[in-house]
């Protein structure tokens, strides 16, 4: 008979199919099965309505194909989404979910927005039993129609400018430490830094300065310092004085509460508040991503930082794997 499923071995450290679906059992074979535990096995007949485990993979795969990543061949019953490229994944979470209620498919992924390297496993995709009703896998094949389960936003390369604001680092009191850390995180990401101004509290010197940065083909610009609620503190002027479409400034997220966030048209320009400076991820960390992705942010969508966006200070810092800044 033709064995339906694949057979996993758990021996001397291995993990694996030690015989695969379609595999025709033959007398020699019993002694291992048996050696595995395997007193019985499933065999396949062909009964109309009914769709095999790895058939059912296939087409789940199919109904939510993903530039930039592939899935792989059936294995164990699963398929899984790997990523080709570096990018943020995202996820329709409502539709998953619906998938996830109908009766035997199971679909899990990375959490929306999450930053992802080449290789990474994105998504599993497989059913509960090794047969189920096709109609069920017809249903969620309907309910992708027109409708995108998961993507992969490539990174794209941008131009930064960097404009850090404080009195006492414009007359030399005290030195930046702000363009080191901004410089070490940009790393990750495509791209340059076309320049650094360092400005006194002064809303038409930041504003000018970011003008100059604009002419120097900056397509991104990154403020730091001046963005809390004291007299002193102008960076949020100087970015409305830009002309910029501010979506949000105050986050539900911490550390980096009084992230701002805006536009100068199609420009995305943030303003980072000084816990950037101490402590390994804020919310600037959490919001990088995004924005290489060129996907613009939604006032909703920053304010869901709140749901997991409490960071917990960890002793060794695991970002991005933790619940920091998952919205």
């Amino acid at each position: 008979m033709t064995l339906c499923h694949d057979l996993t071995e758990m021996k001397d450290g291995f993990k694996g199919p030690a015989f695969r679906r379609g595999h025709v059992i033959k007398a020699e074979d019993i002694p291992h099965m048996l050696d595995m535990g395997k007193r019985h096995v499933f065999v396949w007949e062909e009964n109309a309505g009914e769709i095999h485990e790895e058939d059912a993979a296939k087409r789940m795969a199919a109904m939510a194909p993903v530039d930039l990543a592939h899935y792989t061949e059936p294995s164990e019953g699963k398929v899984l989404l790997i990523a080709d490229a570096e990018g943020m994944f995202r996820s329709d979470a409502a539709l998953l979910r619906e998938i996830n209620l109908i009766g035997d498919l199971t679909v899990s992924a990375l959490p929306d927005h999450y930053p992802v390297k080449k290789g990474m496993r994105l998504a599993s995709m497989r059913i509960v039993p090794l047969v189920t009703k096709e109609e069920q896998v017809i249903r969620a094949e309907k309910m992708c129609r027109g409708r995108k389960l998961f993507d992969l936003k490539p990174y794209r390369p941008l131009k930064a400018g960097i404009l850090i604001a404080g009195s006492e680092l414009y007359r030399g009191r005290v030195r930046d430490r702000f363009e080191p850390v901004a410089r070490e995180k940009l790393k990750k990401y495509p791209g340059e830094i076309v320049g650094v101004r360092v400005c006194d509290d002064d809303t038409d010197m930041l504003a000018n300065a970011a003008r100059e940065l604009l002419a120097a083909g900056a397509d991104f610009l990154i403020f730091s310092g001046g963005m809390s609620v004291d007299p002193d503190d102008v960076t949020p002027a100087a970015i409305r004085a830009l002309g910029c479409r501010v979506v949000v400034h105050g986050v539900a997220s911490q550390p980096g509460n009084m992230t701002l966030m805006a536009y100068l048209g199609e420009i995305p320009v943030i303003g980072v508040p000084g816990a950037a400076v101490s402590l390994p991820t804020t919310v600037f960390d959490a919001m990088l991503p995004q924005i290489y992705a060129g996907v613009p942010f939604t006032r909703e969508e920053l304010r869901n930082l709140g749901n997991g966006g409490l960071c917990q200070m960890c002793a060794v810092c695991h970002f991005p794997n933790c619940t920091f800044g998952r919205y």
